[in-house]
């Protein structure tokens, strides 16, 4: 407290130190989580355009101008969780339930590779009917009809061995949010059945695999505070994933956590351009989500340092049923307008749209050309 009194008497004194501290991870050094948390406690959002030209320039100077167009398929809204947060939970008797057989993903595949798409998310809740077996067919006939392809998967905690079976069919990149590295944190925010530590190992598996991994975050989730995101930024800072997912934390009506506050823009833009500081050649999707919370969401994650728009591609019909959180951004690709509008905020950045797969490393060649 006695420091807090002092910081607010001297502000200057404070901002210089902050720029110190962001200054360090610009020139590539690490930080420790006293520092992350002086971040954290003192930012205050005079210094964001600092910390956003930073991380824009970090983006740029690694990737250039390329904002990479991923098509994004959401296959199922069954799941098998019941994460406290989620619009899907198993216990949301809501929620009208979908799931795609192989002809139905296939044939959005063969569309969006027709459109240009070289990268394909196939994301879902945790639903058991993707077994192994179905889903290794499912890659494989994706493969063998377009081996240029990136499929990358987001489908939930799984074994190392089914991992390594679905890697050796042929994708290649898996995204799984840890949503929280602080343990304490984590359990407030899913059920005792959950646990921080598989979690966490589920990523090393991965990674140890070969997969170009994913993990990420909540920005702004009930319960959270800034020593909890300190956890968060350590992880990634340790960790290294080739793929960073953050994004705000919005309620659903039909959760326990209705009744809570949605995430400052402010806070998820800080968290973005810090994410690009601490892993500079990570690929960092503005997401829906933060595009869901404020109309100018998406330019100003680019201004942040993302660098990856990801595109629904699942059917019209059944985009209003995978509903994490209120107020969804639904269209896709087939909306002209919502494209153009992606673009013009992409050129608005000075920054150009690709559809390219996107290396996560620059360079080296991508793993898969």
């Amino acid at each position: 407290m006695i420091l807090k009194n002092y910081y607010k008497k001297n502000s200057d004194e404070v901002n210089n130190n902050l720029k110190k501290l962001i200054n360090k991870l610009d020139i590539g050094e690490k930080l420790s989580k006293s520092d992350f948390l002086m971040i954290l406690d003192f930012f205050n959002y005079e210094l964001l355009p600092f910390l956003q030209e930073k991380a824009y320039l970090k983006n740029k100077s690694v990737y250039n101008n390329s904002v990479y167009i991923r098509g994004l398929i959401e296959i199922s809204n069954f799941c098998k969780n019941d994460c406290l947060y989620c619009g899907i939970r198993r216990s949301n008797n809501k929620v009208k339930r979908y799931r795609y057989n192989k002809e139905m993903i296939v044939t959005i595949v063969q569309n969006a590779y027709q459109k240009g798409y070289r990268t394909i998310v196939l994301q879902g809740g945790e639903d058991n009917y993707y077994n192994d077996e179905t889903l290794i067919d499912i890659i494989k006939t994706i493969k063998k009809m377009y081996p240029d392809l990136i499929v990358t998967l987001s489908l939930g905690e799984r074994d190392k061995e089914s991992y390594q079976k679905l890697f050796n069919a042929g994708a290649s990149r898996y995204l799984l949010r840890h949503e929280s590295a602080s343990k304490d944190h984590y359990q407030k925010i899913h059920p005792s059945n959950m646990k921080l530590e598989y979690r966490i190992e589920c990523l090393k598996n991965l990674k140890e695999i070969g997969y170009q991994t994913g993990a990420g975050f909540m920005v702004g989730s009930p319960y959270q505070e800034n020593k909890d995101l300190v956890e968060d930024l350590m992880f990634i800072q340790e960790f290294q994933p080739e793929m960073i997912g953050i994004g705000p934390f919005l309620k659903h009506i039909d959760t326990p956590f209705k009744k809570q506050e949605n995430a400052d823009i402010n806070h998820v833009l800080t968290l973005y351009a810090l994410a690009r500081l601490i892993v500079p050649n990570a690929l960092i999707p503005s997401t829906t989500a933060t595009s869901s919370l404020t109309p100018s969401g998406r330019y100003q994650a680019l201004c942040s340092g993302c660098n990856v728009i990801m595109i629904n591609l699942s059917s019209q019909d059944n985009r209003k049923d995978y509903k994490l959180y209120e107020n969804k951004v639904y269209q896709g690709d087939e909306s002209l307008e919502y494209v153009d509008l992606i673009e013009s905020d992409i050129n608005k950045a000075g920054l150009r749209i690709d559809f390219s797969q996107g290396n996560h490393s620059k360079g080296k060649e991508d793993l898969n050309e």
